[in-house]
Order: C-alpha cells, then sequence, then structure tokens
C-alpha cells in the first residue's frame, strides 16, 4: 500500500469542494501552496494544493494521480494560501476559484514562476583600464559606450544600451574583452530616486506618529479634510516600514490614481516599487507579482486585487480612499478588497490604515465600536483654505446643455483671473437618450431594460449597462420621422456648449471614453497640472484624489442624480462624490468655490452637509440605519439568479428560498424573491433574494449549510446564480 500523501486539490470550478489525487509518479516533494496539473472530467485543469492528507472519502483505487508538479516551491507561500482559503469561506465562494484569483493569469495557465529575463551588461576590469588609459579614443562609439557602463555599478540592460548606440559596438567591446554580459530576472520595476522629507503640521505628525506606536496589528482609520495631507502621512508611515527592512503594501481604488501616486512614491523612495493593475499586460503584472513575493520591490502599489499579493517581508498596509466602491469585486468572486486588507493585517501581525477625506460608514462605525484608532487631519497643508459652497436653484432656468446661466457667467470670471475651472457630469456621452419629436419614441436597447446613449462623436448608440450599440438612427422607426432629438446631457455634449462659449481655453474631458487608450488618464492631469487645459469637465474619474492645485472654481452640474436613488447607500455616496469633487478646489493658495445646481435646493440632506460637514452628515445617516436595522448595524448577503427565460430566476429562487427557511431558524430574515431594479440585462432576466440578520455569526452559519448546497437544486440548472455577502450594488 502506497505510503505517499494524498494531495488535496483546489480547481477552479464552481463546487464548493477539493478533489483528492495521487501524487504523480515521479518524486517530486509537494507541499501545499504549489500548483499541480490535474485531470478533470475530460479536460486537465491547473489546480492549488491546499492539503496534503493521510487518507480520502474515496477508495485509493478510485483515485487519479495528478499529470505533475509545476511548481518547485510553493506559488502561494502558506500565509497567502490560507488567508485566500479564508476569503473563500467568508464570502461563500469556491476555494478553487477564489485561489485562481489569487494567481496572476499566466500562473493559472500553467507559466513557470519566473520573471522576465534579461541581458545586462557591465564593463571588466580591462574595460576600466582601457577607459582610462585612453585605448578607446579612436572608437568613440565604443567610448561612450565603455562609459555609461563605467557609470553603472550594477550595470545596464541591453536594451537600454542600443537605444541610441549599436549593436556592433557593444559586440566589439565584449571581443575585446573590455564588457560582459550576464542574464538577470527583469522584474519591471520602478527606481525611486529618493528625496527629502516633508515638514509634517501637527495634525500629520501625531497621526504619524501614532501608526509607529505599534508594529504589531492596528487599524487606523485616516480622517482627514481633503488637502489635508494624508499621502505625507502614508509616506511618512511607510518611510518607518522600509527602516526596519519590510515591505508595504498600498492599496488605490483606480488605476487613474497609480501614475501621480508612484511620482510621488518615487521621488521620496529610492527604491524598487512594483505596480499592479489592470492596464498592465499579463507578463507584467506576473514580474510584480513575483518581485513582490521575492521581497525584490520593497513597495507595492495596485487596485483592489493587489490584496492578494505575496509578501515577503510584510510590514505595512495602506488603502487609500477607502470608502470607495471599486474596492468591491462585483462579479465572480465577489470580495471586498478594503476588508480583507484590515483582516490580512490582522493575521499578519501589521498595522493598515484606511484613509478618506469621506470614511464609509462601515469604518466610522468601527471606530465606535473601538475596533479602530481614528486619526484626525483637519486642516489643508500649506495653509490653504477649505472652499466655499453654494446651491444654484435651476427650477424654471434656462440651461445650455445642462449650464446655467450663472454657471457660465462665474466660469468666465474665472478663467478671466487666470484660474483652472473643474466641472463634474457623472455621465458620459452626449446624451442620455435619442427621442422622437414627433411621436416620443425613446432609442431603447434591445437587451436590457434601459435606453441607449448617444455617442455623437463615434456616430453611435451605446448600452452602458451590456455594451450593445448600434448607429445612429437617421429617422424615427415608428413614425418615419427626421426630427430626432438627444435628450437630457452628458460629458461629449457639455464639452460642445464650452468649446463654443469659451473658444479661447482648452477643454479636456476626462470620462471613460476619453481615457480608454493606455496612459491617457495620466497625459491629461499632467497637462491640467502643467495649466495646458482651462477647464476640466468630467465624470467621477475626476473625483478621485487628485492633486490639481490652480483649481479655483468646481461646478456641480447636476447634484440630484443621487438624492432619490432606489439603494439605501445612495445618500451617503452622494455625500461622498460631493465632498470628494468640491476638494478638488482652493488648493494650494488659491481661493476655491464650489456650485452645486439642484432643482432641489431645499432638500435636507444636502442643508446637512453643506451646512454641518461630512462628519455631521455620517453620524446622522448612521442613526437612521441603526433604527431601520441596515448595515452595518445588521449583515446582507444577496443570492442573484438570472436567465433567458424570466420566469425561471423567480423559481429558483422561490425553491431556494424554502430550502434556507428549513434551516434560518428566526435569526435570518429572508426578502423576497423580486426581480431586481433593472430586471432585463444584456438579454437575461434578473432577480434576487435577500438574506439579513442583525448578528453576522448566524447569516454566515445559514449561508455555511445553504450555499454549498444550492448546485443541487433541480431549478438551478436553468439559471445562473451567484452569492454576494455584504453587497455593495443593490442591482
Amino acid at each position: 500500500m502506497s505510503t505517499a500523501p494524498i494531495l488535496r486539490v483546489a480547481v477552479p470550478s464552481p463546487l464548493h469542494r477539493c478533489f483528492d489525487y495521487l501524487q504523480p509518479s515521479e518524486a517530486t516533494p509537494v507541499q501545499p501552496g504549489m500548483r499541480v496539473r490535474v485531470p478533470f472530467g475530460r479536460q486537465q485543469q491547473i489546480g492549488v494544493v491546499v492539503a496534503l492528507a493521510t487518507g480520502s472519502e474515496f477508495p485509493l483505487s478510485k483515485l487519479k494521480a495528478a499529470h505533475a508538479v509545476i511548481d518547485e516551491v510553493p506559488a502561494l507561500p502558506p500565509e497567502l494560501l490560507e488567508f485566500t482559503c479564508w476569503a473563500a469561506r467568508y464570502y461563500h465562494h469556491p476555494v478553487g476559484e477564489a485561489l485562481a484569483t489569487a494567481l496572476p493569469v499566466l500562473l493559472r495557465q500553467g507559466e513557470q514562476a519566473v520573471p522576465h529575463q534579461q541581458r545586462r551588461w557591465h564593463l571588466t576590469d580591462s574595460g576600466r583600464s582601457a577607459l582610462e588609459s585612453g585605448a578607446l579614443s579612436r572608437a568613440p562609439t565604443q567610448r561612450a559606450l565603455a562609459e555609461r557602463l563605467a557609470a553603472s555599478r550594477q550595470g545596464l540592460i541591453e536594451g537600454l544600451l542600443l537605444g541610441d548606440t549599436g549593436r556592433q559596438s557593444l559586440r566589439a567591446l565584449e571581443q575585446k574583452g573590455y564588457a560582459a554580459v550576464e542574464m538577470v530576472a527583469d522584474f519591471g520595476l520602478i527606481e525611486g530616486s529618493g528625496g527629502a522629507s516633508v515638514e509634517l503640521n501637527a495634525d500629520q505628525a501625531a497621526a504619524s506618529e501614532a501608526i509607529a506606536a505599534h508594529n504589531d496589528y492596528a487599524c487606523y482609520l485616516l480622517d482627514g479634510i481633503t488637502g489635508s495631507g494624508k499621502t505625507e502621512v502614508y509616506l511618512s508611515a511607510i518611510e518607518q516600514t522600509l527602516a526596519r527592512g519590510e515591505q508595504a503594501l498600498v492599496l488605490v481604488p483606480e488605476i487613474g490614481l497609480t501614475p501621480q501616486l508612484v511620482e510621488r512614491f518615487a521621488r521620496r523612495f529610492a527604491t524598487p516599487i512594483a505596480l499592479l493593475h489592470s492596464g498592465l499586460n499579463e507578463r507584467e503584472r506576473l514580474n510584480a507579482w513575483l518581485a513582490a513575493r521575492s521581497g525584490e520591490a520593497a513597495i507595492v502599489i495596485g487596485t483592489r486585487s493587489a490584496i492578494f499579493t505575496p509578501l515577503a517581508r510584510p510590514g505595512l498596509i495602506v488603502v487609500d480612499e477607502e470608502h470607495d466602491p471599486s474596492f468591491k469585486q462585483q462579479d465572480g468572486f465577489r470580495y471586498c478588497a478594503r476588508d480583507l486588507a484590515v483582516v490580512r493585517a490582522s493575521r499578519l501581525g501589521i498595522p493598515v490604515v484606511l484613509g478618506s477625506a469621506t470614511p464609509s460608514l462601515e469604518s466610522l462605525y468601527n471606530v465606535q465600536r473601538g475596533r479602530y484608532t481614528l486619526l484626525r487631519l483637519r486642516q489643508r497643508a500649506g495653509g490653504a483654505t477649505l472652499p466655499s459652497f453654494r446651491l444654484l436653484d435651476i427650477r424654471s432656468k434656462t440651461l445650455e446643455g445642462g449650464l446655467s446661466q450663472a454657471l457660465l457667467e462665474r466660469v468666465q470670471t474665472e478663467l478671466g483671473s487666470g484660474g483652472q475651472v473643474l466641472l463634474f457630469l457623472n455621465r458620459r456621452g452626449f446624451a442620455p437618450t435619442l427621442i422622437c419629436h414627433e411621436c416620443g419614441w425613446v432609442a431603447a436597447c434591445s437587451r436590457c431594460d434601459a435606453r441607449l446613449t448617444l455617442h455623437q462623436g463615434v456616430g453611435r448608440l451605446r448600452c452602458h449597462h451590456c455594451g450593445h450599440e448600434r448607429r445612429i438612427l437617421q429617422h424615427c422607426p415608428d413614425c418615419r420621422s427626421l426630427d430626432l432629438r438627444p435628450l437630457g446631457q452628458g460629458t461629449e455634449r457639455v464639452e460642445q456648449v464650452l468649446e463654443a462659449r469659451f473658444p479661447g481655453h482648452r477643454v479636456l474631458r476626462i470620462d471613460r471614453d476619453s481615457t480608454r487608450r493606455k496612459g491617457a488618464m495620466a497625459r491629461l492631469l499632467d497637462e491640467a497640472r502643467r495649466g495646458e487645459g482651462h477647464i476640466l469637465l468630467g465624470t467621477q474619474m475626476l473625483a478621485k484624489g487628485h492633486d490639481l492645485p490652480d483649481i479655483g472654481l468646481v461646478g456641480i452640474l447636476d447634484a440630484d442624480q443621487g438624492l432619490f436613488g432606489s439603494d439605501f447607500r445612495a445618500s451617503e455616496r452622494l455625500a461622498q462624490l460631493v465632498t470628494q469633487v468640491a476638494g478638488r478646489a482652493g488648493r494650494a493658495q488659491r481661493r476655491g468655490e464650489v456650485i452645486i445646481q439642484t432643482r432641489h435646493p431645499e432638500h435636507p440632506l444636502l442643508h446637512l452637509l453643506l451646512e454641518r460637514g461630512y462628519e455631521q452628515f455620517a453620524e446622522e445617516i448612521l442613526r437612521e440605519r441603526e433604527v431601520v436595522g441596515l448595515p452595518p448595524y445588521t449583515s446582507l448577503a444577496v443570492l442573484r439568479a438570472e436567465a433567458v427565460d424570466p420566469q425561471a430566476p423567480l423559481h429558483f429562487l422561490e425553491v431556494a428560498r424554502d430550502h434556507a427557511r428549513q434551516r434560518a431558524g428566526t435569526q435570518v430574515e429572508l426578502l423576497g424573491p423580486v426581480p431586481a431594479p433593472m430586471e432585463r440585462r444584456a438579454g437575461r432576466y434578473r432577480a434576487q433574494l435577500l438574506l439579513q440578520a442583525a448578528e453576522r455569526r448566524e447569516l454566515h452559519r445559514l449561508l455555511a449549510q445553504w450555499v454549498p448546497q444550492l448546485h443541487a437544486l433541480k431549478a438551478a440548472r436553468k439559471v445562473r446564480y451567484s452569492i454576494d455577502v455584504d453587497p455593495y450594488e443593490m442591482l
């Protein structure tokens, strides 16, 4: 009988279990965290060994052997393997799919966990002697190459050398024994130059000292008004982390924030920095991931998936703009990177800093409960002052592309004084839809319960929910009228109005359409900082942490979108968005003003926010949530289902609800099922079942028993379904 341990392997599949395999015939020692190639049904899969077992619930004769062990050392170190398995259990997601999420795509496909190799040249002792003796005086190109190599202590990558010199000259140096080449790992890291630290003000220094006081786990909520210098506190905390020889992981909500942040980090620290975000190709992502795992990268900056980055010497985790919904994954493995950052820091025994000018209500609740330590920054850095606010009633007013005459006049004044203007409209495209003026026909998506958005620049009607698009119609399909008109305003239309109204001033539009190409976002922001763009117009991409010191006026064109949302978080998000956008004004020495256009100037939420500030607003909303029993005072999960058949999702959820009731008792409330707010999307009908509990552990007790059994329901065969724990969107 074989004494070799049985491999318990997590394979990417919708099943909530691992699978047992025998070791392959070769005598490769297997450890948890290694990848193996295994037979799975009629295919082969790349799985991760989760554990080594001494027995199986199946007879050994029934077990298949793994085809191959891919890794020599665990691809996922023990800490990251255990953390990801914990996350899979918390979010009740199949562990094989969760572990696949933690791996770069190339590793999921079975490639070796090795970085890209580059040829690196260095000058030999003979080469240095030749330079000093003038032996290369008659070969100026070779001499220039040798001088560049001599100036570099570690040598230079071949690609850098050949950028402005010839390959033949480099080979000539090698043949003479003046230069030598070696193959080295190229992790593609950013090498910081390093520089002097900035003197912190009293609030910043107090926050930095509080963070430095703990080398073990502690969670700090850094609540700093916009422009208060939260990044300087991050830098100070990271400086102390690096001094201990440890690594820092920094999470940001969007890749648009990455270039500006990286620039500041590179100026401050003479240390390698790795980037991890969706703007990189798969090879670049793998290289950065490996650099973090090996410890080559002292600082790792990334978006939400970077929470699964292996760290050789973890010392600090920072989550910038912690309130941002982008930290929640909305499909597949539906995790929240901010919440996982706190859990991972706790498991590692290191501090974690959550920073925001508008902290989430969940984080403020955790401060109230004593789980987080609150650090406040109440003064703007550099002596800058907070902007003033003005509500502009646009009822019965004539609007030009969504812009009131009063706002246009104020824009003219600001431009005349040499300042920049930022206008915010969270709606891209030319107009929300196209309508027939004769019969009232509206351009609707054939696959969603939504209207098609007019994108005039490319001549298309597009659905922002499913991606369906069509050309712009020349006449109404119902009455054949030619009088088709755009209805409402999007950023394209406002841009057109601004260019016509202010012909001598450049308008920079920043939205998902204008920043599709790699590097476009960074280029537009650089132009704005250099003063090459006088009017910045954009969606919420502009609201997130960008330092634009010359903005003197911020205009919010339509504040009413968030006042009457069906999601219970709508008011919180409106307040965060208004505060964040307003924070772009009045930086440096320029006094700022924020004008908010609204048709509901008397709305109590707007007055509460503008008169008493976000802090008081959040306290009031928290009290309301407690009274009505909504998160963070209760815990939620949503079971969603979709199908082409409009009845199948509701039927599946009804059956699933009945099964849950048998286990729920009185501790978990089951609400629904009901159609989703947008019932039809991408040609599929959607419905959802809400589970709510006052005690988190009771909700998870039910989910742990219930979710793994859903696939066995006959009604499950006709739908796609997913479970979302701690949902951010009630879609």
